[in-house]
């Protein structure tokens, strides 16, 4: 790089790439190229080689093999590597000089951070289950309410960074740079929350600040049972550029690898995007539709992921005429399409445990990490139904719940959720929403709540596309908690719901039998995967304990990632990982969320373990991070570093 630090990267190459120089693709993370993400990465990257393409899968600086210290995510400096990277790769001897750029999270914003700096040789780039906003939908704040299990990513990242490079790589140095890492490497959880609004720290690369600098081709894909579910929208309502949008079932997943089903033909489909915009091949990918979307079908609530009914359909534009904005008006315990009924009011004070059935943040097609039936928080919330369907009825795109409302203290939340009510009682989770009360003026800005004074207020649910059957009804379940997703705020606050004025409005889709598609991806593939032997299978649990005298909920999860050993650089690679929510009933200061995990590496008399933990509460007026990190060598520990930090609560 520029300042004299060296990146590590692995490079897949077509045969005789050197002598007919091919284009390239650029998948840029700091999840480890040799071991953590090795077998996923060459599934794609050796497959698209194959097709006669260069791929170049870099460690970000401070991760895996390559130099330096990350020193939060997204940086500046991360960007700049992006492009200096891109350049050196349409300088190879292999490379015909036209590269794209591509990858799932942070792979996907960090190819849109990087075509918003215009770099010459980037012609296209396929971002998958990416976030255009880094404080709205993203990992610190996610869906722009509370640090809730968003804590939890802090605790994992600076885990993460700790990790050492291999000795077979760097060499003798390979020490001095982990213990440059074990000492310089911050808690990022610390900065993520002493920045509560969306100031300048999230505002910067952030994708939906320079839109309009999104000059190159854009194929967009992500589903909606993924924490990002909203970009595929966002990405079609503001961007000049040529674009195409794809929405699956798929949770935080590259679809041709995980699921929930049906999984896609996914490398067929970038394969015909960079063929088209890096090999200049006329195909016809321009022809086809702006979006090709999923409806899910009404179906029980699984936590498991699987493959979900449905059917494909298309939006030749978007935004499109074929979806309005239904309105419903809240009458107690009703959704109704009169808004002449719609009078009284009705008081919101939920159990601060409420929220457990809601699944994880971000679901990666692990056990039970999508949401359980609702039923027993709908019980808990204040729930507003309508009546039975007598035809199906489709949504696409984004709800909206405005409400007005009151608190009686100086704070407040409100969650809402949209289900999926089976003629059995079984409650399905279609989306949700989070606000703080203080931000309901934007989320720049900390607004002062009054008690008692009336507050006019609008949740954005997360996009969706869904089918709801006949003799199923829709549900609005609005709660005053959301444990753990969000974060309690300082006192249990009773919100009061003006009905006259609160309403709910749908994306409701005119079903057309034309738009209906019918297997418009090809098969999933990948390439072999790499060679390596299972010294470990993984495992993971998830379990609820109710501690009815004290009535404390511990909700933990506990992944046992095995051990690998992967043959061609004679390494063995292990993990495991925990997360650990604890709230007593009644009380919001209870809150406590633990997040430990652990890593290993072996060859021969090389044996290196990393194990970081964080720890984070909370009182009226603070939360209170303690975070360590600790490195082994040859079981004996080496290092050992520690924090204990308060925050001052000032949105919370």
């Amino acid at each position: 790089m520029s300042d004299g630090i060296r990146l590590s990267a692995k490079v897949w190459l077509p045969e005789n790439s050197e002598n007919q120089p091919v284009p390239a693709i650029l998948e840029f993370i700091p999840y480890r190229k040799r071991d953590a993400y090795a077998l996923r990465d060459h599934q794609n990257h050796a497959w698209m080689a194959a097709q006669g393409y260069a791929c170049i899968r870099p460690d970000m600086r401070g991760h895996g093999d390559s130099e330096g210290i990350m020193f939060d995510e997204y940086s500046p400096r991360e960007q700049q590597d992006a492009v200096e990277v891109i350049d050196w790769i349409a300088n190879q001897k292999w490379c015909s000089g036209n590269v794209g750029m591509m990858g799932l999270s942070w792979g996907g914003i960090a190819s849109m951070q990087a075509a918003i700096k215009q770099p010459q040789a980037l012609k296209a780039i396929i971002p998958v289950g990416a976030s255009v906003d880094r404080y709205y939908d993203d990992g610190g704040y996610l869906i722009g309410g509370y640090p809730g299990q968003g804590l939890g990513w802090g605790g994992v990242m600076f885990g993460y960074c700790i990790r050492p490079p291999d000795p077979a790589v760097v060499g003798d140095s390979w020490r001095n740079m982990w213990f440059e890492r074990l000492k310089k490497t911050p808690m990022f959880a610390e900065k993520w929350l002493t920045h509560q609004i969306r100031d300048e720290t999230w505002k910067q690369g952030s994708i939906s600040e320079d839109f309009d600098k999104i000059k190159v081709p854009v194929l967009g894909v992500s589903g909606w049972n993924d924490c990002w579910p909203n970009t595929i929208l966002r990405l079609l309502e503001n961007l000049d550029a040529p674009c195409r949008m794809v929405s699956g079932a798929w949770a935080h997943v590259f679809p041709n690898l995980g699921g929930p089903g049906p999984m896609i033909g996914f490398l067929q489909l970038s394969l015909d995007w960079w063929d088209h915009w890096l090999k200049g091949i006329n195909n016809g990918v321009m022809d086809k539709p702006a979006l090709i979307a999923f409806l899910q079908d009404s179906h029980d609530p699984d936590p498991n992921p699987s493959r979900r009914p449905g059917r494909w359909i298309v939006e030749r534009a978007w935004p499109t005429k074929n979806v309005s904005a239904k309105r419903l008006f809240l009458s107690p315990g009703i959704l109704s399409e009169d808004e002449y009924k719609t009078t009284g009011s009705v008081d919101i004070f939920s159990p601060v445990s409420l929220g457990i059935k809601t699944g994880e943040y971000m679901p990666i097609s692990g056990p039970a990490e999508l949401p359980q039936d609702q039923r027993s928080d709908d019980a808990h919330s204040v729930c507003f139904d309508h009546d039975p369907l007598t035809k199906p009825l489709d949504l696409l795109g984004t709800t909206k719940v405005y409400l007005r409302l009151s608190s009686d203290c100086t704070c407040g939340m409100v969650a809402a959720r949209l289900c999926d009510v089976a003629p059995d009682g079984a409650s399905t989770l279609i989306s949700y929403g989070i606000l703080n009360l203080k931000q309901r003026n934007g989320r720049e800005v900390m607004t002062k709540i009054t008690p008692w004074e009336s507050l006019n207020v609008v949740i954005q649910l997360n996009d969706t596309g869904w089918s709801l059957k006949p003799n199923h009804k829709l549900r609005l379940a609005l709660s005053s908690q959301l444990w753990p997703m969000a974060w309690p705020v300082a006192e249990r606050a009773t919100l009061t719901l003006d009905l006259a004025n609160c309403y709910l409005d749908l994306p409701i889709r005119t079903a057309n039998a034309s738009d209906e598609i019918e297997n418009p991806f090809g098969p999933p593939v990948a390439a072999d995967q790499l060679a390596h032997e299972t010294i470990l299978p993984a495992k993971a649990t998830r379990h609820v304990h109710n501690n009815i005298e004290r009535g404390e909920i511990v909700y933990i999860v506990k992944i046992d990632g095995g051990k690998t050993k992967f043959e061609a650089i004679d390494l063995t690679y292990g993990s495991n990982s925990s997360q650990k929510y604890t709230i007593v009933e009644g009380d919001p200061l209870s809150a406590c969320i633990e997040y430990q995990s652990g890593f290993s590496f072996q060859r021969g008399d090389w044996d290196v373990k990393t194990e970081s933990e964080l720890i984070a509460t909370c009182d009226a007026s603070d939360f209170i991070l303690k975070g360590r990190i600790l490195g082994f060598e040859n079981s004996q520990q080496v290092f050992k570093r520690e924090w204990d930090v308060k925050i001052p609560r000032l949105i919370f």
